[in-house]
């Protein structure tokens, strides 16, 4: 079995900052981690190779130094990496990001299973795994907290708001997972060593067939106009000693008040 698994190198959470003119993320300065839930979706990328022998293509788009989350996933058992760098991709959409993931899927492949996390911490729009699916043709199954396969077949079970769907869909195909889908492994010495010496071959926008125009600031149809941030005020009320019932009542008050009780 041929498997991707899309990654992305995100910044810390608490280090998040936006340029505000611009309306992009300052990647700059910043720590940088693997998105949380690409590395559940590199877990079942492993598992199903476990199960029908194969091997596993990790696959980003980032500056330079977003090699590291791959040599991470390589770390962790992932046989091949490719990176996307190009000055030509920065400031790109989601729709600008599936179309370069896209036509790169489709130089390295063919593939029978691309796997994503649900979504990534900087962006929280959970639209790539999606517009790759819808741009290489393939079925998608989102939310997925649960794969099984035989090969031909993927039967998945997704988190949806009335409880759990069961999906049986044909590969190829795209999944995309939540975190509830397992616990993903630490890298053993021996996988940090050899993602060490590991060569990652890096690809451009002109490698994959892309035009200037269908790439970065210059391919993405959507634009961040303003940038606003949450102002939080609060009102703190103290009850003491004989007062405490009363402050229990109080409490009781305000969570009806939000329709919360």
């Amino acid at each position: 079995m041929k498997i991707s698994v899309l990654v992305k190198q995100v910044p810390d959470s608490d280090e998040v900052k936006m340029d505000p003119v611009k309306g992009t993320m300052v990647r700059e300065g910043t720590g940088n981690i693997v998105n949380p839930l690409d590395l559940n979706a590199v877990e079942v990328a492993l598992a199903l190779k476990n199960k029908f022998g194969g091997d596993i293509t990790a696959l980003t788009m980032g500056p330079p130094q977003a090699d590291i989350a791959l040599r991470e996933a390589l770390a962790l058992g992932v046989d091949h990496a490719y990176l996307l760098t190009d000055r030509a991709f920065a400031g790109a959409d989601s729709w600008a990001t599936s179309l370069a993931l896209a036509r790169a899927i489709e130089k390295l492949g063919p593939f029978d299973v691309i796997l994503a996390g649900e979504k990534a911490t900087d962006g929280e729009t959970g639209q790539v795994g999606p517009e790759v699916a819808a741009m290489l043709g393939v079925p998608c199954a989102t939310y997925v907290s649960r794969i099984e396969s035989d090969g031909a077949y993927v039967t998945v079970s997704r988190m949806i708001e009335d409880g759990i769907e069961v999906q049986r869909i044909k590969t190829p195909c795209l999944i995309t997972v939540i975190n509830n889908i397992n616990e993903p492994e630490m890298p053993t010495l021996a996988g940090k060593k050899t993602a060490r010496r590991a060569d990652v071959p890096k690809a451009t926008a002109e490698d994959i067939g892309l035009k200037k125009e269908e790439t970065g600031l210059n391919g993405s149809p959507t634009r961040v106009v303003k940038i606003d941030h949450p102002k939080f005020s609060r009102q703190t009320e103290f009850f003491r000693g004989k007062d405490i019932d009363d402050g229990i009542g109080r409490v009781v008050e305000i969570l009806r008040d939000a329709a919360a009780i």
